[in-house]
């Protein structure tokens, strides 16, 4: 028996459908699906379903499905908060040790773009700046790359109401939680990540302790263990 928060889901899909005015076999074409794999999803049956055919689905109609993971009460959300805080952190230190006047959870809203920068990293006597997205899962590729284009796109106007004056050089960097899951589909979307992200290894190192010219990189970083 499926599910409420299933039977939920299932309603939204065909409500959108319906509000596109397509049928479920129109749906089902534009996915490359069958019509009853449609039909279960709207009546709620998502666990005999790949997670991959059900958000293919609501990306037909403009949607993005994200599925739900319940623990204790809620706490997994505090749990992944914290794995965040931990990289953020250690992150920023490092850059501090660069000499980076380092800012964390720096909020935007420009030209219809709103969100906020895990750090923001600034270098006034060398006019740099540097917008760091931290990931301690690679989950949406295209999603990160959009959100730091985005980030890097806004960065210099971001930095100027931030801190009133313009820099010249502005990086953009991506910093994934090391780990053999992240690692993998780092290695499974390389093409991608490489054509966004064509900075690595020693490249962004050598721009963090003298930043000139423009950085677009990505590196693993690790957290220390908790005491």
């Amino acid at each position: 028996m499926a599910g409420v928060d299933d039977i939920r889901v299932g309603r939204l899909l065909r409500a959108l459908r319906r509000h596109r005015r397509l049928r479920q076999r129109d749906l089902a074409a534009i996915v490359g699906i069958s019509q009853s794999a449609v039909s279960l999803i709207e009546r709620g049956h998502l666990s005999t379903l790949s997670i991959r055919t059900v958000r293919a689905s609501f990306a037909a109609v403009d949607a993005r499905f994200e599925s739900l993971v319940s623990w204790r009460g809620g706490a997994i959300d505090r749990l992944l908060d914290e794995r965040h805080a931990r990289l953020v952190g250690e992150f920023a230190r490092t850059l501090a040790s660069l000499a980076w006047d380092v800012h964390d959870e720096v909020a935007f809203a420009r030209f219809g773009e709103r969100g906020a920068i895990d750090i923001l990293g600034l270098r006034p006597a060398d006019t740099a700046a540097l917008i760091v997205e931290v990931k301690t899962e690679l989950t949406a590729i295209d999603d990160a790359v959009r959100r730091l284009d985005v980030k890097g796109r806004l960065g210099p106007q971001i930095v100027v109401d931030h801190s009133g004056w313009t820099p010249r050089t502005t990086g953009r960097l991506l910093v994934i939680l090391e780990g053999s899951t992240n690692r993998r589909r780092v290695a499974a979307h390389d093409l991608v990540l490489r054509r966004a992200f064509r900075d690595r290894g020693p490249a962004i190192s050598a721009w963090l302790r003298n930043p000139s010219g423009r950085l677009s990189g990505l590196r693993f970083a690790t957290v220390s263990r908790q005491p």
